[in-house]
């Protein structure tokens, strides 16, 4: 019995590992568009970042903090209503973020000088790495999973509540800091949803509806 398990066995960690490598990498990736390009000019790739932007303005909170302790609250938050298998992928996610946002924030800086650049590029970069996340099917933030619990609970469309929290928390950062911010963050979701599009395979992630993103159904 346990020769047969073997290869079961081999494959399961295979596999697990195989997971854990593309998760840690896209976490890294979407790390280092926020770190390098986007955070330093506080744009938002979406409602948790917008929040962890609002913080470092209020309290000077270190973006990579405020970035982690946003998107656990709002994990937890949802847990229970979503069980806490599917969350264990979305923890590392957030961990490996905020902390590849706090590396890179520290000892890399974008050679370009034009917000605008910036924004294009770190959007290209946040694109691949949600990819690469949704491939393993497991969300980029905590507030994807609020957006879940909202729609189980009151039996609407994920995507749609998604866009509400998103669009209210960067229209409150663009009051508070710059009207400017409203439209780098729409301009960054709309151009790292595009990448994300491009790079879909439904051979690879097949015909199951992904809702962790603002803005669309996948």
């Amino acid at each position: 019995m346990s020769t047969k398990r073997a290869p079961a066995r081999a494959y399961f960690l295979r596999r697990l590992y195989q997971k854990s490598a593309h998760i840690f990498a896209g976490s890294l990736i979407q790390g280092f568009a926020m770190g390098v390009f986007l955070f330093p000019h506080s744009i938002p790739s979406g409602g948790g970042a917008g929040i962890a932007v609002l913080l470092n303005y209020w309290f000077g909170m270190p973006m990579s903090l405020g970035l982690w302790l946003t998107n656990i609250s709002f994990l937890l938050f949802a847990v229970h209503y979503l069980g806490r298998i599917s969350a264990i992928g979305t923890i590392m996610v957030i961990t490996v973020t905020s902390v590849s946002v706090n590396y890179f924030e520290v000892y890399f800086h974008s050679p370009f000088a034009n917000v605008w650049v910036n924004l294009l590029i770190g959007s290209l970069f946040l694109g691949i790495g949600i990819s690469i996340l949704f491939r393993e099917r497991v969300t980029n933030g905590g507030i994807g999973f609020v957006a879940l619990a909202i729609a189980k609970r009151k039996r609407i469309n994920p995507g749609s509540a998604l866009f509400w929290m998103n669009g209210g928390i960067f229209l409150l950062t663009a009051i508070v800091i710059d009207w400017k911010i409203i439209i780098q963050a729409l301009l960054c979701q709309w151009l790292s949803t595009r990448i994300v599009k491009w790079l879909h395979t439904p051979s690879v992630i097949g015909k199951r509806p992904l809702y962790f993103m603002a803005w669309r159904r996948k």
